[in-house]
């Protein structure tokens, strides 16, 4: 039995996959290529952990437990994120505000007061461009430090799920799950963390671009009985309802990083191929990406000349009439 109705049959969990590796190499060093990217890079990150917690007293959980059945044991406890994929604005979702400040550095803005924003890793206007003096530090061919203080405010609703084992008047067990959608707190009164961090900035005169900072949190929340004694923390009232008391804590992993725009050489084998998946009428298929354009490469030669590589290119094709 479960928050649903029935148990979910154990072949809904072989219903996976595993990911295809779109880079392969064959050990054979010749294939090896060398290739200018234009990237951002990394210049200095710092990672922190923070937590939060709160009390439930008399919390209810659905569903109730059939009649004539005790709790014998708790078996498990499970606590996740509520997320509305249909609505991301749902006040139910769990949410994560942070708010960022430094000292000894500024965030560009505009005419209007509005920070600049670009386009990050992530594909969406995530960095802020800073700006500070590094001239002091340029000249020890070192970065300048930067102080900073996050507000993190957290709202919205978790998940917690009791897998319960019963017994009946004949001693005879099953599992039961019961669960319970909890608010941690609202928009107007969120749960608020709060830490310090030091990071390097690059220098600012010294570049064409400058530097940019991004941050970036993910939560998860843990559940457990307030003493951790199922006699105390957990009641069945007469019509079967179940009552408890919990710890529920919210878990958060926060990474700041100061990014600046490179351009790298790297080695590479090639563009990733991914695999086919052949159920088509057609016969050919335009190519995703430019051939890649080496010494060998003889597109442009004209028909009357000889290729002058070693490449063994084959000859151009002329094009065939349509039957």
């Amino acid at each position: 039995m479960s928050c649903f109705g029935t148990r979910v049959t154990p072949d809904l969990y072989q219903n996976c996959c595993n990911a295809s590796n779109l880079c392969e190499f064959d050990g054979d060093m010749s294939s090896i290529v060398t290739a200018p990217i234009y990237v951002q890079q990394v210049f200095d990150a710092v990672k922190f952990n923070l937590q939060g917690m709160k009390t439930f007293n008399d919390q209810v959980f659905t569903p109730c437990i059939p009649v004539g059945h005790r709790i014998k044991r708790v078996i498990d406890i499970r606590c996740k994120r509520f997320f509305n994929p249909t609505n991301v604005e749902d006040p139910k979702n769990l949410t994560l505000d942070v708010d960022t400040s430094i000292s000894g550095a500024s965030f560009l803005k505009d005419a209007q007061g509005n920070y600049l924003s670009v386009v990050g890793a992530d594909g969406t206007y995530s960095e802020r461009i800073m700006y500070a003096e590094t001239s002091d530090c340029d000249e020890k061919c070192m970065g300048t430090p930067v102080f900073g203080t996050q507000t993190v405010c957290i709202h919205g609703n978790v998940l917690i799920e009791l897998d319960l084992l019963l017994c009946d008047s004949c001693n005879n067990e099953v599992i039961f799950t019961v669960c319970a959608n909890v608010n941690i707190a609202t928009k107007d009164q969120p749960m608020v963390l709060t830490n310090f961090f030091e990071i390097c900035l690059p220098s600012t005169i010294d570049t064409a671009f400058l530097p940019r900072f991004t941050e970036f949190c993910n939560s998860a929340c843990e559940a457990r009985l307030a003493t951790n004694n199922f006699g105390r923390d957990l009641n069945i009232e007469p019509d079967g309802n179940v009552c408890g008391n919990l710890i529920v804590a919210i878990c958060l992993t926060c990474e700041k990083k100061i990014v600046v725009p490179v351009q790298l050489c790297v080695l590479s084998t090639g563009y990733a191929e991914a695999p086919l998946q052949r159920n088509s009428i057609c016969t050919t298929f335009p190519s995703l990406f430019p051939a890649g354009i080496k010494e060998c490469d003889t597109q442009n030669c004209e028909d009357d000349k000889e290729c002058e590589c070693e490449c063994e290119c084959p000859p151009p094709k002329r094009p065939q009439p349509r039957r």
